[in-house]
């Protein structure tokens, strides 16, 4: 029968067909397309062809078709249809409702509430055509039988939603129904929903429901009741949760006391503790809300201080293992907000806009500070950064991964970025130009189609400070190299602030000419994909590009005609362009030794071998420096060290071109140390005698040569130290600069007094490089034992011996790196580990830390076993803060921490010292490592037992037994203010401990924890008055320290 069927719809009328299927019954009908469709044999055509057969224009046909939908929603809902066969049902179904007659749409809608209502559909497949119907209804004008009246196609329509709302659904609709709200464009449906009843309840209903779904896709398995909801897919649950979080806001505008019921209920869930609340979902919805300018304050406010608190809970979790205890649930905010970011991409965008607004809000809010001499507050990385960073940085990765997500607000978040780069450049804004460096490092090739707005913003580089031109334009420095425009616009912006009347604007010029055009164009290589986020199709013109490099070189030759200030940073970027661009070296070195010519006495008998009349300007009764000539000569010594280590050995086909090239460079260096050795304070007229006061022309003039030859002293040092391949001829010649320069510093300190002038900080800037320093110090402390005449000749000249300083450097040293580099730190430790070969396996921070720590416990049990008085307690005491920096980059959870905090205990509880400090020390150190690894209370109860039985009760007739349980803790060194401090900080951070006042605290002193003899005295008041004491050990310490008992 099917073939006839389907052998007539292929005619070319309809009439044979129509006369055949009103020959055949419905159930026949109905059982031929389930078998059919079951087999999944053609059944799209069969289905087909039987709808042309069956007309609505004729009653029988339409009710014929009210059976076939019946029979094909059944098949839909049973689950036995292959998902080709339902999709292709599905469509021809959706195809052929709208010829339905209105009353049979009425029956077939109300067919569907209903089995909605008694929960008998099984999959909710067939749901997809209940918007169809809903949708073709609603179009029918005439008047149709409803319940027991008459309405028209909308009036049922509506009618049939209220039915389907007022009913209890199967969770496992809940989806599917959503969507279909969504295709039916309803906001009025859940205004009615949420504005009958509890408003609270419907709104925690909804944020904890789509928080459940949230959190089974993220673990992607469940086998709780909501496990069949797993199955909707995550396309779809993204766009039912934007829909509904429209028509919430939607609903808000409505009623406002629908959104102050919303923030009421999540303030108060936050501070709960109640996870389900604060989820992606709800902060999505709070964002969307944050349009309605009644409540765009008071969300933001309540987002920051959300984020905030979610940092240091954060911060204080991390650090104590007691508050892990505490709190072992935590949530982070800020990955919820991120996730939110990543959810906007389903065409999210009433929430994309709250998402900039509220990042730029935390960037603003919680960016760096400038402290109050003008400098800005060193910002930290990795763990170690405040929360304040922490909330800066999460809301330049909210703009971040926005700016990648979504393209149309791509153009507002540069705008935004750069526009407070110009405006607020009073201000630390090296967050913003981090978060702007970023952006282009995603991919600069799609900033071309904002290059405007760039090329805009470098009109205003000659009105910005130095440090921010310098930011920017390293920031932009990717763009350069894809974007002709903005490259040539840049350039002819420079090339006027080369020349401008502002000396700010010569100096940023010059200063991205060095530092930014020329290390990074690197003349003799091509562009990689590491360099830039797309693939650049186009081969990249070497060529061109060294054109471009020896164009700005010319035009910085024109600068050293300029201000001692240009000069000096023109002098202090070359030696980075040469590392980056060897084909440069040539034109770098050729300009540097011009430049030097001017102020060099070639006559080798000649002193002082520089004209530093030279390099000072004088006009008037002005005085100033005209050549930074230490500047220049360090330039030199670190270009030429660099040119003879990386290139001479390369270039060994023009060996006899190049090594007159640098030989020259090197006789004049030596010629100028021997002759500076030779020259007296007199023959630069700064002897004792000379003036040095800052209220007179000579005095600033001898002040200026004063520094020059300090500069270039330390110059000649660290350039004679790396030629000197150790041997003695150098090192005396070093001694001889080095005496020169402590002669004329002793004279600047007799004469200025203690640091009453500028020369005192200006000599604290050392042309010493760190390289220097370092392979110093390692030459003098090879030795593994100190000899005794070195260490009493450092404690005879500077009060120190040689092995506190080594400890000072070293502790120094620790909190430096631990402070601003952490993400370096296991590259630290592997340098510092002297043994260290290439392992196979690699070694961790925790095992590297380890092992330096195992050192200095060494030494500070050789300390400790020492005689009292041979003690030495400044060194106890640095190698106790040695330990506490090194005992920071131990993770809690391994071994080296347990045998760390072992060995600590163990030290506490078998060496008596009476040195408070070091006391104070170890101390610290038992208890911050006790704290990270488990609950104080014990250690505290020990240490209240101990300081109690030295310090004994207040009431003399109390007899006080007295423990032993750490034998650092003796008569001296028991006193509260040692330990309260530090014991008290952990309570303070829970708040289990707030400091009382007067009145709370005396009912500490009611406690049944007295001798029994007081318990009921008129003094300790009666038994049971109190349980403070006694149910809580963690308290005793307390106790004891602020009470005596």
């Amino acid at each position: 029968m099917d073939q006839k069927i389907l052998s007539l719809a292929a005619e070319k009328t309809a009439d044979g067909l129509q006369e055949f299927l009103q020959t055949v019954k419905e159930d026949d009908l109905t059982d031929l397309l389930q078998n059919q469709a079951v087999k999944g044999k053609a059944a799209g055509a069969l289905l087909k062809a039987i709808f042309k057969g069956l007309p609505c224009s004729e009653e029988a046909g339409a009710l014929k078709r009210l059976k076939i939908y019946s029979c094909c929603i059944q098949l839909l809902e049973s689950g036995d249809l292959q998902k080709e066969v339902a999709s292709e049902i599905i469509g021809l179904l959706m195809l052929e409702v709208h010829r339905f007659p209105g009353q049979l749409l009425v029956e077939l809608a109300n067919e569907f509430v209903s089995a909605i209502n008694e929960g008998k559909l099984t999959n909710g497949k067939s749901l997809e055509l209940l918007p169809i119907i809903l949708t073709a209804l609603g179009t029918k004008k005439e008047n149709l039988t409803f319940g027991k009246g008459e309405l028209s196609g909308e009036e049922c329509k509506k009618q049939l939603i209220n039915t389907l709302c007022s009913g209890r659904w199967d969770h496992q609709y809940v989806i599917r129904l959503t969507s279909m709200f969504n295709t039916l464009t309803c906001p009025y449906l859940f205004c009615f929903i949420l504005f009958q009843g509890s408003r609270k309840r419907v709104l925690g209903g909804i944020i904890a429901f789509f928080n459940k779904l949230d959190q089974q896709h993220n673990e992607e398995k469940s086998d709780d009741e909501y496990l069949d909801l797993v199955t909707v897919p995550l396309d779809e649950l993204r766009h039912v949760e934007g829909t509904i979080i429209l028509h919430i806001v939607f609903a808000i505008k409505l009623d406002f006391e629908l959104g102050r019921e919303l923030l009421k209920h999540l303030k108060v869930a936050a501070q709960q503790g109640d996870f389900s609340s604060i989820c992606p979902f709800s902060i999505a919805l709070l964002l969307s809300v944050t349009r309605i300018q009644r409540f765009e304050e008071q969300v933001f406010d309540f987002l920051k201080s959300s984020v905030i608190k979610s940092f240091k809970d954060l911060q204080l979790l991390q650090g104590s293992k007691y508050i892990q205890n505490l709190f072992p649930h935590g949530y982070c905010i800020s990955t919820m907000i991120l996730e939110v970011v990543n959810n906007s991409v389903h065409s999210w965008d009433h929430v994309t806009q709250g998402l900039v607004e509220f990042g730029f809000l935390l960037m603003d809010s919680y960016g760096p500070k400038r402290i109050p001499d003008g400098k800005t507050a060193e910002t930290s990385s990795g763990l170690s950064r405040m929360p304040n960073q922490h909330a800066c940085k999460l809301g330049a990765d909210i703009l971040l991964e926005t700016f990648k997500i979504h393209e149309m607000i791509r153009q507002e978040i540069l705008e935004q970025v750069l526009n407070r780069v110009v405006t607020r450049a009073s201000s630390p804004i090296s967050h913003f130009l981090d978060l702007l460096s970023d952006i282009i490092k995603y991919s600069p090739l799609v900033l071309q189609s904002c290059s405007s707005k760039v090329i805009e913003t470098f009109d205003y580089l000659s009105f910005l400070p130095v440090q921010t031109v310098q930011g920017l334009l390293k920031a932009v420095q990717p763009l350069l190299k894809v974007s002709m425009s903005i490259r040539d616009s840049l350039i002819l912006v420079l090339r006027k602030a080369m020349f401008a009347s502002q000396l700010d604007a010569r100096k940023s010029a010059v200063n991205f000419k060095v530092l930014g055009s020329l290390s990074s164009s690197q003349c003799s290589q091509s562009i990689g994909v590491s360099q830039v986020h797309v693939d650049i199709h186009s081969r990249y013109n070497s060529v061109a590009n060294e054109t471009f490099c020896l164009e700005i070189m010319d035009s910085l030759k024109r600068c050293l005609g300029q201000q001692a200030d240009v000069r000096l940073m023109l002098y202090e970027g070359f030696y980075d362009v040469l590392r980056r661009n060897s084909q440069l070296a040539n034109s770098v070195m050729q300009t540097l030794l011009s430049q030097l010519k001017q102020f060099y006495e070639p006559e080798p008998d000649v002193l002082p071998p520089l004209k530093l009349e030279a390099c000072i300007l004088t006009q008037g009764d002005q005085v100033s420096l005209q050549e930074p000539l230490d500047y220049l000569l360090c330039c030199i010594q670190h270009c030429l060290a660099w040119y003879k280590s990386r290139v001479v050995p390369l270039q060994q086909e023009e060996e006899e071109e190049e090594e007159g090239f640098y030989q020259y460079l090197d006789d004049m260096l030596e010629s100028i140390t021997n002759r500076m050795i030779k020259s007296e304070l007199e023959d630069f007229e700064l002897d004792k005698s000379a003036d040095f006061s800052q209220s007179t022309g000579i005095g600033i003039k001898n002040n200026i040569c004063a520094s020059l030859v300090m500069g270039i002293c330390e110059v000649l040092i660290e350039y004679n130290f790396f030629i000197s391949n150790f041997s003695k001829t150098k090192f005396e010649t070093i001694l001889s600069l080095f005496m020169c320069y402590k002669k004329l510093s002793d004279i600047l300190n007799e004469k200025s007094g203690k640091g009453k002038t500028k020369m005192a900080s200006r000599t604290t800037d050392s042309f010493l490089s760190m390289k220097f320093v370092s392979d110093l110090l390692t030459a003098l402390f090879r030795y593994t034992s100190i000899p005794t005449s070195v260490e009493e000749l450092g404690k005879k000249e500077k009060g120190k011996n040689i092995s506190l300083l080594c400890l000072e450097g070293i502790q120094k040293i620790l909190s430096a790196v631990q402070q601003f580099y952490q993400p370096k730190c296991h590259q630290f430790l592997k340098a510092l580990d002297a043994t260290d070969e290439e392992e196979e396996e690699e070694v961790s921070v925790s095992q590297r830390a380890a092992f330096q720590i195992r050192q200095f416990q060494r030494s500070l049990l050789n300390l400790l076993s020492s005689q009292e008085e041979d003690f030495k307690s400044k060194e106890a005491l640095l190698l106790a803060t040695v330990l506490t920096s090194l005992s920071k980059l131990l993770k809690p959870i391994s071994a080296e921490f347990v045998q760390m905090l072992t060995w600590t205990s163990k030290i506490c509880a078998e060496n008596s010292c009476e040195d408070a400090s070091f006391c104070k020390g170890m101390l610290s150190l038992l208890f911050n490592l006790h704290v990270s690894y488990k609950s104080p209370v014990s250690l505290l109860r020990d240490l209240s037992q101990d300081i109690h039985g030295h310090l004994g009760d207040i009431d003399e007739d109390v007899e006080v037994e007295k423990t032993n349980n750490f034998a650092l803790v003796n008569l001296k060194t028991a006193a509260p203010t040692v330990c309260v401090s530090n014991f008290m900080k952990p309570l303070r951070q829970v708040g289990v401990l707030p400091l009382p006042n007067t009145e709370s605290w005396n009912l500490l002193l009611v406690s049944p924890g007295v001798s029994a003899p007081h318990r009921n005295s008129e003094k300790y008041g009666k038994t049971g008055e109190a349980v403070w004491f006694t149910s809580d050990p963690s308290m005793l310490f307390v106790y004891f320290v602020c009470t005596g008992k």
